[in-house]
């Protein structure tokens, strides 16, 4: 059974819509960036709206972060000021889940990523995140562990 990952055209237009009013609100996180190069970027990627409405799904808040001239693609991150509760509570993969004999979690965060085709933030993003505001006062995020790291079993 495949997923559906495409939305109405009223899902489409609501999200639009609301990332819009988030995007205006917020002019701090993506200085010199235009909502309408973003909406029409997006209005081309229909599986990056379904995406971003995943996030929506689950308590985030993605907005525009930056703007990568040589792929010609915008970041976009979830900005919400704690990790959302619909993604709390998770182990970080499969093999941590694994192991979690007594109580395990409902889920990983990398297998939820995959799910909702998304992807973690790497250490640095996650700095240059909280350069433009804080975030995480009060619940942590998983980041990005370089394969080398976790084979040693450390994580991010």
């Amino acid at each position: 059974m495949t997923t559906k990952k495409q939305l109405t055209s009223t899902e489409i237009d609501s999200l639009l819509e609301l990332l819009k009013k988030r995007f205006e609100k917020n002019t701090h996180r993506h200085k010199e960036i235009d909502w309408i190069n973003v909406r029409a970027k997006l209005l081309e990627s229909p599986e990056k709206l379904w995406s971003l409405q995943e996030m929506e799904n689950t308590g985030g808040e993605p907005d525009v972060v930056s703007y990568d001239q040589q792929k010609d693609e915008y970041l976009f991150v979830d900005c919400s000021p704690e990790s959302p509760k619909g993604r709390r509570s998770l182990c970080y993969d499969r093999e941590a889940l694994e192991s979690r004999k007594d109580h395990p979690p409902k889920n990983s965060v990398i297998d939820l990523a995959n799910e909702m085709g998304v992807e973690l933030l790497t250490e640095e993003q996650y700095h240059d995140l909280q350069m433009l505001e804080e975030f995480d006062l009060k619940t942590s995020s998983w980041l990005k562990t370089p394969d080398e790291i976790r084979r040693l079993e450390g994580l991010f």
